[in-house]
């Protein structure tokens, strides 16, 4: 089968599209044709090296963590699935999305929305179920919460803006001038334009502020929070992991990171709020997998507006 494969760390220019072997399926996964997969930050901080303790150095790597496809055939303790079914989901780490075919945990795969496309589909799974588990499971998010979201345009953003949405809050959404109009189109109720305005100067309070770029600490946003407030961030650095600690021991506002974890309940409830329209993705470029050092190197300059999508198959 052809891939996109990694000899050695680097820049994008160490992505080779090649002929590798087939994967081999455990019997709790599927093997999936690969249709669609996308371009996450954690895909080319991988291929950086900057995960090389969790990565290691035994190459070649194929990357890529998100998938649209079908499946074709099954492990042997495989019950909710059965070749021919059109799925979405999640490889897990290291990857290996960048292929014409994966091996996928049946425990990280769903049935694909069914009003979405491969390219469609392949773009929610990993970003929208950051953005779930950051405002559900992190935020403890209710109706009526009014919930700031940092980096409203992202990838992650325009999931957590509908999310926030779809589950009753009121929607901040910060962003720059040119995406104003595409977060209030997904249903934020205020806009602001971080080149106009800093929102940690403001005198508007949170009950949750969901940094979905990591350019925010929890001491800057730590005033504009409300006293039970909560922040979560996507960014798992030296200070946010010191204060998610301190804060998890003192009453009052609470710091947390929000780490993905894939699983069919949570694609599942997704796709339940696709298929009612509740959640749309935004797809910036699409990309052939033959071309996906193009694809990173976009995804590095931080200007995509919503989801980088890769076809794979046609």
């Amino acid at each position: 089968m052809k891939a996109v494969i990694i000899r050695r760390y680097g820049s994008p220019e160490v992505l080779q599209y090649e002929d590798v072997e087939q994967p081999k399926i455990k019997p709790d996964q599927l093997l999936v044709k690969v249709h669609a997969t996308t371009v996450n930050p954690i895909d080319w901080k991988i291929r950086q090296g900057m995960f090389k303790l969790i990565s290691g150095s035994k190459f070649p790597i194929i990357l890529g963590f998100d998938l649209s496809g079908e499946v074709v055939e099954v492990g042997s303790g495989v019950t909710h699935f059965k070749p021919g079914d059109p799925i979405y989901g999640n490889v897990g780490f290291p990857g290996g999305a960048y292929a014409e075919f994966a091996a996928v945990p049946e425990k990280s795969a769903a049935l694909k929305p069914t009003n979405m496309t491969y390219e469609e589909a392949a773009t929610v799974s990993g970003a929208a179920l950051t953005a779930l588990q950051a405002l559900r499971n992190q935020g403890n998010i209710q109706s009526g919460h009014t919930v700031l979201i940092n980096g409203a345009s992202g990838g992650v953003g325009i999931f957590a803006v509908q999310i926030a949405k779809a589950l009753g809050a009121e929607v901040t959404a910060v962003c720059s001038t040119k995406n104003l109009e595409l977060v209030k189109s997904l249903g934020a109720s205020r806009l602001i334009d971080y080149t106009q305005q800093d929102f940690t100067q403001d005198t508007t309070q949170y009950d949750i502020i969901f940094d979905a770029v990591g350019k925010q600490s929890f001491s800057s946003c730590k005033g504009v929070l409300k006293p039970n407030g909560v922040y979560v961030t996507t960014l798992p650095s030296p200070d946010s992991i010191f204060q998610s600690i301190l804060t998890l021991l003192i009453p009052g506002k609470k710091a947390k990171i929000v780490f993905e974890s894939p699983n069919s309940q949570d694609l599942v409830y997704l796709k339940e709020l696709i298929e009612s329209g509740k959640i749309r993705t935004v797809i910036d470029r699409t990309y052939p997998l033959q071309e996906l050092a193009a694809a990173h190197a976009y995804s590095e300059t931080g200007r995509a507006v919503g989801k980088i999508a890769i076809a794979v198959a046609n």
